[in-house]
């Protein structure tokens, strides 16, 4: 048995889960109408780029106008939650989509790079109650940073774009809204 086999959710979950509460909540992958701010780091751009083709292609599919979409280009992925925070507290977008690539290399600067962005995009999203979405690859090589950014189902910046939608969808379910 694999791993993921053990740690996905089985198929049915849902289902029982919600036989045995009052309420189950889940946002659903539908952009329809949604409104969406992309920091994009230009450090490591070409993982970059891929990450944000495949998030707007993970939108597009789920419905959102590309007229509903900004992208803005911070300089690195340090730099995004200062963006992101931007764009939350401008009140135009329902979501914020962080995308980066943090590559390790022979210094420390990876652990402060990483670790700095991730708290700052948790941070931004705690002050203003817009859902901003780490889509930022932390890995050890070159060759892990294009496998989770390959064009495909498994490209990380398209399940980051479908975590914004569900987040959106889910926050204005049930008690939240």
């Amino acid at each position: 048995m694999a791993g993921s086999d053990i740690i996905a959710l089985p198929e049915g979950a849902f289902d029982d889960v919600a036989a045995r509460v009052g309420t189950s909540l889940r946002g659903e992958h539908n952009g329809i109408g949604l409104r969406v701010g992309t920091a994009c780091a230009l450090f490591n751009g070409g993982i970059t780029l891929r990450l944000l083709n495949g998030s707007l292609d993970a939108f597009f599919e789920a419905g959102t106008d590309r007229r509903d979409i900004t992208v803005a280009w911070a300089p690195g992925a340090f730099e995004l939650p200062l963006v992101a925070r931007g764009f939350a507290l401008a009140g135009k977008v329902d979501a914020v989509l962080c995308l980066g690539a943090v590559i390790r290399g022979e210094t420390g600067h990876y652990d402060f790079v990483a670790g700095e962005c991730a708290s700052g995009i948790q941070r931004v999203q705690l002050d203003t109650g817009v859902p901003v979405v780490f889509g930022v690859l932390t890995t050890d090589t070159l060759d892990q940073a294009l496998e989770r950014s390959a064009p495909d189902e498994t490209n990380k910046g398209r399940e980051a774009a479908l975590t914004a939608i569900e987040m959106v969808r889910l926050l204005r379910s049930g008690p939240f809204s």
